[in-house]
């Protein structure tokens, strides 16, 4: 029956390359969505590792820094600055903007000291040093000596980061505290955040400590809905996948239905036609995986949004590829078990 199955197959070539195509491709869909989805993750961790902190205090209303533009003096940072088993306390702006590169473009502002505990990796240029400076995320395509002018202050492009963003790959530009304030708050020196180095047994009145997990969970929150969506649509993507792999199985049932007469005139079993039908499926599933692999990386770079799919993605896809297949081979047997052996004899 294996043989058998492999020879249809081949007889049926153009039908089989059709439908690896086909399912590769709705395969290759459910990897970049499932890329994009786990962009979202790993854009917030490296913007949250980014500060190479311990924990971040904002007003006691707030449930973090990232989601709210609750101003307080930045002076809190020096009365935590003294508190004991701190290591280190710094004032931290964070506000959002449109800036006009090639396009209009969105992103994330984060005012900073220069010279202060919270520098960047960078991949290109230098830290921050006077009013006029600015690191930029590569994403948003501005090379080193670039000019940008967000809220009323233009700055110059001295260093370059990769893969700090945030809400769905806005890119972030930090800048220095003091300018950020000149040029959004009129000059009056208030922050968003106090990050610390080490801990804090008390936070001070009006005000609570976050640590890095809960962080990361607040700024997770805004796009749970859109999570949520792209797991829905990937559900969808593999429940047509599985109508691809049955629909070509049952039209060569059909095609087959003398074939399985004489397999039942025989004595073959249910089972055996399940095999055969089987071995089918996982081969076209199989070969439509290999197709995903290669569409998605053709098609990766095409998406606007960063797509990171992981090694266990990739694992993953073959193994649920089989198992669509498998669920798809039992339409294409119901075909064949009701086949009437009689068929095979000119019935």
């Amino acid at each position: 029956m294996w043989f058998v199955s492999l020879r249809d197959l081949q007889w049926r070539r153009r039908r089989f390359f059709i439908g690896v195509l086909a399912a590769g491709l709705v395969f290759a869909l459910t990897l970049l969505m499932t890329g994009v989805s786990g962009s979202f993750g790993s854009e917030i961790r490296a913007t949250v590792s980014a500060f190479r902190v311990d924990t971040w205090v904002v007003p006691s209303d707030v449930t973090g820094p990232f989601t709210s533009s609750h101003v307080f003096p930045a002076s809190e940072a020096r009365a935590i600055a003294s508190m004991p088993v701190v290591h280190g306390a710094m004032p931290v702006l964070l506000m959002r903007t449109t800036v006009h590169t090639h396009s209009v473009r969105d992103i994330n502002v984060v005012g900073i000291p220069p010279g202060g505990m919270v520098t960047p990796k960078l991949t290109g240029g230098r830290q921050l040093r006077t009013a006029n400076d600015a690191v930029v995320d590569a994403s948003l395509g501005l090379r080193l000596g670039s000019t940008l002018t967000a809220l009323g202050h233009r700055f110059t492009v001295v260093g370059r980061t990769h893969g700090i963003t945030y809400f769905a790959g806005v890119p972030v530009v930090f800048v220095p505290i003091a300018a950020l304030q000149a040029g959004a708050l009129d000059g009056a020196a208030l922050a968003t955040t106090v990050v610390v180095r080490g801990s804090i047994a008390a936070a001070p009145a009006g005000y609570h400590v976050l640590t890095n997990a809960a962080v990361r969970a607040d700024l997770r929150r805004p796009i749970g809905s859109a999570t949520q969506t792209i797991s829905f649509i990937n559900a969808l993507l593999w429940l047509v996948a599985a109508g691809i792999i049955g629909s070509i199985l049952y039209l060569q049932a059909i095609e087959r239905s003398r074939d399985f007469a004489v397999f039942k005139a025989t004595g073959v079993t249910t089972r055996t036609l399940l095999t055969g039908l089987a071995f089918e499926a996982v081969v076209l599933a199989l070969a439509a995986t290999l197709a995903a692999y290669v569409l998605a990386f053709a098609l990766a770079p095409a998406i606007a949004m960063a797509v990171v799919i992981s090694p266990l993605a990739y694992v993953a896809l073959p193994v649920i590829a089989v198992l669509v297949g498998l669920v798809s081979s039992l339409v294409a047997l119901r075909r064949a078990v009701s086949v009437d052996p009689a068929l095979a004899f000119g019935g």
